[in-house]
């Protein structure tokens, strides 16, 4: 038997064992990636906190990774769908499993301990671990801690700004949020830029805007203002935002002259501190009392108390 022969036999088979291995591998990882269940809204545990960790690592997903399948995550989901060209229903099944599992690294000892010890994520991925996470206890309620808010990638456009008519009802009772929707956690510092006068003016506007809303829904409104002065579509200072013409109806019928309460102002802190439980949302309106057909046309996002918020 001429032994050299067998040696380029021998080798091939090698190297076929090799690329075995390495694609039963890489399918082994890719295998062990979320569960079997289709991952939607409302969904809670380890695949959400995986999803939540993967969309993080790839910069879709800036909030509170939490385990909970809210609205932030919602809308981070869309927009992977969406700049992957896939169908956009915020489901998350096999084929967006795969793409998140083949583009992004998830280490589940790492982010599990983390929320054990009740730390809160800010960004996860990129960046060294020890940076990835807050202090310990800075999440609330662990591992269910509140909803995660939602950063999209891109500004949203549009063309002009809707007012909407509710604020005329003080005597309401304030309403419970519905249970889909975002918790907010107190804040106390007031970023630096905005000056006493502009966080008066703010609070006149929720005050006008949103008293008899649930806080929840105050602060939302907060948020839009503060997304229209961060929109390259709206003007850049407070006053110029709230006073634009047709922009709010508290301007419009004088109730931006009233004396704001404690609420509409921490409200105002709240979201100046990040808090937006909107999800970006730049415009909003009662459908109960809005004429205007144009504002129907927006992209809507949620409901918050009487108000609807959209793109």
């Amino acid at each position: 038997m001429n032994r050299n022969r067998q040696y380029p036999k021998i080798k091939k088979v090698w190297l076929g064992l090799i690329v075995a291995l390495c694609i039963s591998t890489s399918l082994s990882e890719e295998a062990l990636a979320f569960s079997e269940q289709i991952i939607q809204k409302g969904s809670t545990g380890d695949d959400v906190v995986e999803l939540q960790a993967r969309l993080q690592y790839n910069g879709f997903f800036t909030g509170k990774i939490d385990g909970v399948y809210g609205w932030g995550t919602y809308w981070a989901v869309r927009n992977f769908q969406n700049d992957f060209g896939m169908t956009v229903d915020g489901l998350v099944g096999d084929d967006m499993k795969q793409r998140l599992a083949k583009s992004t690294k998830y280490d589940e000892g790492f982010v599990q301990n983390a929320l054990n010890e009740g730390r809160k994520f800010t960004h996860y991925g990129g960046t060294p671990k020890e940076k990835q996470q807050g202090p310990k206890g800075s999440a609330k309620g662990g591992k269910k801690g509140g909803q995660a808010k939602h950063q999209p990638s891109s500004k949203q456009k549009a063309s002009s700004s809707a007012g909407n008519k509710e604020g005329t009802g003080g005597d309401e009772q304030p309403q419970k949020p519905e249970n889909d929707q975002p918790t907010v956690e107190k804040a106390n510092n007031v970023p630096s830029g905005y000056s006493d006068n502009d966080i008066r003016l703010m609070a006149q506007a929720v005050y006008g805007e949103a008293r008899g809303e649930p806080y929840v829904g105050q602060v939302a409104v907060a948020a839009v203002i503060i997304n229209r002065i961060n929109s390259a579509t709206f003007p850049n200072t407070v006053s110029e935002v709230i006073y634009e013409p047709r922009a709010f109806t508290a301007v419009a019928d004088g109730q931006i002259y009233n004396e704001p309460d404690e609420t509409a102002r921490k409200a105002v802190i709240d979201a100046l501190n990040g808090q937006d439980p909107t999800g970006n949302a730049i415009y909003y309106f009662n459908p109960v009392t809005a004429t205007s057909d144009w504002i129907w046309s927006r992209e809507q996002i949620k409901r918050i108390g009487k108000h609807i918020f959209c793109y």
